[in-house]
């Protein structure tokens, strides 16, 4: 299995339920396609460095995940499909890049503790 990193722009119409609804339903597409989350992260609402679709401020997400190539098939039709996400993107990383998440990972739970 690749190791993927998806970062997705969610419309800032959304209630916080609604955010979290979404959010679930990309996450139980990578799950059902054999697909396993290893970390997750909400950004909560930000503002956009320049207006998509009229719109100065978005809520984003990003989700690192182990997959076949055949579920980012999926989840980036699904991404295509709804209309809340306005932009995606989903990449694959190199055995540096996965290091580097790790060691952020780490870092990140040093600060909070």
């Amino acid at each position: 299995m690749n190791h993927y990193e998806t970062v997705f722009i969610l419309t800032p119409v959304l209630s916080d339920v609604q955010v979290k609804e979404a959010v679930d339903k990309f996450r139980a597409v990578i799950t059902e396609g054999g697909g396993q989350i290893v970390h997750e992260e909400d950004w909560g609402l930000k503002k956009l460095a320049y207006p998509i679709q009229k719109k100065s401020t978005a809520f984003y997400s990003m989700m690192e995940f182990q997959a076949e190539g055949a579920v980012i098939e999926k989840l980036e039709t699904e991404f295509r499909r709804d209309e809340r996400v306005i932009r995606f993107l989903t990449f694959k990383l190199d055995k540096y890049a996965v290091e580097y998440a790790i060691r952020r990972r780490n870092n990140q739970t040093k600060k909070e503790a």
